[in-house]
């Protein structure tokens, strides 16, 4: 078997940037900027060198009857997304000490999202997705008194994993093929046992973990909450980023032919993850807290259009846009809680009042990102997002779906407004917030991505379209 290591080059370099991060740490102790910038430099040569090699032809590597790894303009696209999280999150840990093995974890949890975007079969894709997850234990534990988070965290991964590689596993017996073109072949020649059926089942259960769906949503809330907040903020980008390409890749290069389970299984997890999510937001009283169960709400937007009873690029093109527009925004609101919280554990949201008057561009910041996400003007990204999603579900015949995200939208205007308008409630003077420039030039860049795309969502959308 011969290696193309031109397609393999992105996986190199995000590796080389977490044993980089590594070196420098043992080369420098103590001067965690130094680390800092290695990891920066080498997440921004991942992000540079997957964009080159995907605007050349399609590449394939680890080839038998089928390929493993693929290296195509869709792969470049996710490898890049990764790779500008990962450096956004880097900015917003540069203001507080780190240890050095907190870059070397957030450029191995990197590497696994790299190489999550090139998978080709269902073993490569486990692994990668493992590989983003895993460090993720080790980085919610690092604040103390956080050790119950991660455990739960810890359990309730395990427990989800078992269910996917059960789900692969049934998937082989009955199929005999875990790459993603098999699969399609044998199911389309009638490899249709309850077998198969309770692999699909179970394996798109075990993968929602990572988008934070329900009924796999419950380790999200403590480890928000618990993790150093830019762990929470890559928690609920990357790591949610990686679950949606997942589900993607399964559900649509792999499963296609038996879509009939596929889609009735997203529709179940989509509804109990929307509604469960909006109305426990309702109830919470800590910020970070409630971006946690809105990062379960939006879970169930994004994978909404998947729900349609026939596969198709609307359904893919709507989920993937949203998945962007979502990111940009959800980073602005934990950048904006970071510049004004610091590294604390992000507060009561009675805490923020009055925050207008300590930092009025990350107070507004914060805004613009709580509007967005719920989907109101002037956070004209996130209108156009669930815009994006209902027109999908409407062409495709999927209207009482559609229905069900108008009425969940409705639902969390309640608890997204009442956080904004804390903002701008009436305090005594205080002293201005001192925000530190890597943060905030992590904050300035997520909030005008987040007004472009609102004023040229087009900007997304033709990105999406295959």
């Amino acid at each position: 078997m011969s290696f193309d290591h031109v397609a393999l080059l992105p996986a190199y370099l995000a590796a080389a940037t977490a044993v980089a991060a590594f070196l420098a740490d043992l080369i420098a102790p103590g001067r965690g900027s130094a680390v800092a910038g290695v990891t920066a430099v080498g997440a921004l040569a991942t992000g540079v060198v997957a964009i080159l090699v995907g605007r050349g032809p399609v590449r394939r590597t680890f080839c038998s009857a089928d390929c493993s790894y693929v290296a195509d303009h869709r792969a470049a696209l996710v490898a890049a997304l990764f790779a500008a999280l990962t450096l956004a999150v880097v900015a917003l840990s540069v203001p507080v000490p780190r240890l050095g093995e907190y870059y070397f974890l957030l450029g191995c949890a990197m590497t696994g999202g790299v190489v999550l975007g090139y998978a080709g079969d269902l073993i490569t894709l486990i692994v990668a997705l493992e590989t983003l997850t895993l460090p993720l234990y080790i980085l919610v534990a690092l604040k103390r008194g956080t050790v119950d988070a991660a455990v739960t965290f810890f359990i309730v991964s395990v427990v989800s994993t078992a269910v996917a590689l059960l789900g692969a596993a049934l998937l082989y017996a009955g199929t005999g093929a875990v790459h993603f073109g098999r699969l399609v072949a044998a199911l389309e020649t009638g490899h249709r046992l309850p077998l198969t059926t309770a692999g699909v089942v179970l394996l798109l259960a075990g993968l929602s973990f990572k988008v934070a769906a329900v009924p796999f949503h419950a380790w999200a809330p403590p480890a928000y909450d618990g993790a150093p907040l830019p762990v929470a903020a890559f928690l609920s980008t990357a790591s949610k980023l990686g679950g949606v390409i997942a589900i993607l890749y399964v559900a649509l290069d792999a499963l296609r032919p038996a879509y009939d389970i596929v889609a009735p299984t997203i529709a179940v997890l989509a509804v109990l993850s929307m509604t469960v999510g909006n109305l426990v937001a309702l109830r919470q009283d800590r910020m970070v807290r409630l971006l946690a169960w809105s990062s379960v709400a939006q879970a169930g937007y994004i994978l909404a259009p998947l729900a349609a009873r026939v596969p198709g690029a609307a359904g893919a093109a709507a989920t993937l846009g949203y998945t962007f527009l979502y990111l940009v925004l959800e980073l602005g609101a934990f950048g904006a809680v970071i510049a004004l919280r610091g590294d604390d554990d992000g507060g009561a949201i009675a805490d923020y009042a009055g925050a207008v008057r300590r930092a009025p561009w990350a107070a507004g910041a914060l805004a613009l990102a709580l509007v967005g996400l719920a989907g109101l003007p002037p956070g004209l990204a996130g209108l156009f997002a669930k815009v994006v999603v209902v027109r999908a579900l409407l062409a495709t015949g999927t209207g009482w779906l559609a229905v069900v995200v108008a009425l969940n939208a409705v639902l969390g205007l309640a608890y997204y407004l009442r956080a904004a308008a804390t903002l701008f409630a009436p305090t005594p003077a205080a002293a201005r917030t001192r925000v530190p420039w890597p943060v905030a030039a992590a904050l300035v860049g997520a909030t005008v991505a987040a007004v472009v795309v609102g004023f040229a969502p087009q900007l997304v959308l033709a990105a999406t379209q295959p």
